[in-house]
């Protein structure tokens, strides 16, 4: 439970939050503190980003296995890579944090805010802006932006690594055993984490292979 100085509350009235989330590690400790806050929410899973797409399935499986675990509604929306791919177009060797992130973003938070305003939902917000690896402002940018052309639906830019939510994502991600992402999720960033590696004298990526357990493993190991 969080403490009580630690409770969440929606801003301007707000009743209902949907929840764009890109994984379980970055939003298990979120969701905890949601419903110790007794926030209505649902998670809205849409990341065609990620690659490949068995990739995809592993952080998508884990996220909804962990939502169906405490009860909270997960929309799972289509996988259109073919159409990310489309949108982001000419920026492949745009550095990360660069204007293919923004245009990742912007496509995201549209879906989000469009799913919001056609169900019901007066405010969205995303897990992204915990993982210390994202430009927060960046972030905020393109929530506000998606906001614009919906009347009903406002964008929430709580931030998410207040009160050492950074490292409850790291705790609560080792107490659930949750799958460890080695890269942000795209193809372009996949390509130059392993040119980084390789450089580095470290192997390429492996999917699948690397929970959260394996922190304390490697930690034992090397002491």
């Amino acid at each position: 439970m969080i403490n009580q100085s630690d409770k969440l509350f929606l801003p301007k009235g707000k009743k209902n939050l949907l929840l764009h989330t890109c994984c379980a590690p970055c939003s298990g400790d979120i969701m905890l503190r949601l419903i110790d806050s007794s926030i209505f929410f649902n998670l809205f899973f849409y990341n065609p980003n990620i690659h490949p797409k068995k990739e995809y399935l592993l952080r998508k499986d884990e996220n909804i296995n962990f939502a169906i675990k405490h009860n909270i509604p997960i929309v799972d929306a289509e996988y259109d890579s073919k159409n990310w791919f489309h949108v982001t177009r000419g920026m492949e060797w745009e550095p990360e944090r660069g204007k293919r992130c923004d245009t990742c973003f912007d496509m995201r938070f549209l879906k989000t805010a469009q799913y919001a305003s056609e169900h019901n939902f007066d405010l969205i917000s995303s897990t992204l802006g915990i993982s210390r690896w994202k430009d927060f402002s960046q972030i905020n940018r393109a929530g506000f932006k998606s906001t614009l052309q919906f009347k009903n639906v406002d964008y929430w830019d709580f931030n998410w690594r207040k009160h050492n939510g950074s490292q409850n994502m790291i705790k609560v991600s080792k107490e659930e055993n949750f799958y460890m992402q080695e890269y942000c999720g795209c193809i372009y960033s996949l390509r130059d984490t392993n040119e980084w590696r390789i450089k580095n004298k470290k192997s390429k990526i492996e999917f699948g292979l690397k929970y959260y357990s394996f922190l304390d493993k490697n930690t034992t190991k090397n002491q």
